[in-house]
C-alpha cells in the first residue's frame, strides 16, 4: 500500500505541473504561447505517461473521481479509496506549490492571478453560469470514466487503455476549458484553489468535488451494467 500511494502522489503531482503548469506557464507566452489546444494536449500527456509508468503499480488513478467511479464498477476496493484520495489530494496540492515556486521566480511576477483554477460565473473563462458548469463537469467526467472503464475492460484490446484515457482527457479540455477551466478532477481543483489569488477558487471548490463525483459513480455503475455478463 505505501507504493501504491506513493505513486498516486507522484503521479497526482505530476498532473497538476504538467497541465496547470502549461496553462500558467506557457499559454499565453509571448510569441510562443501554446494555447488551449496545447493546454488540453499537455494535460492529456500527464495521465498517459504517468498510466504507462505507474498503472501496474497503483492503477494510475491520480483523481478522486476516477477513484470513487471504479468502485462503484465494482473494480476497486473501497477500503483502499480514503488513502488513494489523501494521497491524490496531497500530490496536487504539491504539484501546485512547486508551479507557485516557479512561477513567483519570474523577472515579470506581479502574482498568480486565475492560478489555472477552476470556476463559475465570473471565474469560468467564457463566463458560464453555475448550472452550464456543473452540467459539464458532471456529463464530461461521466465520459471520461467510461472511457477509463471500458478501456480497461477485459475485453478490450490489451495494451491501448493509457492512449484512450489520455487521448480522451485531452478532448474533454478542448470542449470544457472555456467553461470551467476543465476539472473533471477533484483533486486537480483543489491544488490550484489553495494559491489562486483572491479566495474565490476555494469558495467555488464544492462545484468541482461534488460534480466530478456525480458524473463518475453514474458512469461506475453504467460500466457495471454494461459488463455484467463478462
Amino acid at each position: 500500500m505505501p507504493r501504491k500511494l506513493t505513486a498516486e502522489f507522484i503521479g497526482t503531482l505530476w498532473l497538476v505541473l504538467g497541465g496547470c503548469g502549461s496553462a500558467v506557464l506557457a499559454a499565453a507566452f509571448p510569441q510562443v504561447g501554446i494555447g488551449l489546444l496545447g493546454v488540453s494536449f499537455a494535460f492529456g500527456l500527464t495521465v498517459l505517461t504517468m498510466a504507462y509508468a505507474i498503472g501496474h503499480v497503483s492503477g494510475c488513478h491520480l483523481n478522486p473521481a476516477v477513484t470513487l467511479g471504479l468502485v462503484a464498477a465494482g473494480r476497486f476496493d473501497a477500503s483502499e479509496a480514503p488513502g488513494y484520495i489523501i494521497a491524490q489530494v496531497a500530490g496536487a496540492i504539491a504539484g501546485a506549490a512547486l508551479l507557485y515556486v516557479i512561477v513567483s521566480g519570474g523577472a515579470a511576477f506581479t502574482g498568480v492571478g486565475g492560478f489555472a483554477a477552476n470556476g463559475y460565473g465570473a471565474n469560468s473563462p467564457g463566463r458560464y453560469d453555475l448550472n452550464s458548469v456543473l452540467v459539464t463537469e458532471v456529463v464530461m467526467t461521466f465520459f471520461f470514466l467510461v472511457i477509463i472503464l471500458c478501456a480497461t475492460s477485459k475485453r478490450a484490446p490489451a495494451g491501448f487503455a493509457p492512449i484512450a484515457i489520455g487521448l480522451g482527457l485531452t478532448l474533454i479540455h478542448l470542449i470544457s476549458i472555456p467553461v470551467s477551466n476543465t476539472s473533471v478532477n477533484p483533486a486537480r481543483s483543489t491544488g490550484p484553489a489553495i494559491f489562486a489569488e483572491g479566495g474565490w477558487a476555494l469558495g467555488q471548490l464544492w462545484v468541482f468535488w461534488v460534480a466530478p463525483i456525480a458524473g463518475a459513480v453514474v458512469a461506475g455503475l453504467f460500466a457495471r451494467w454494461l459488463d455484467e455478463d463478462a
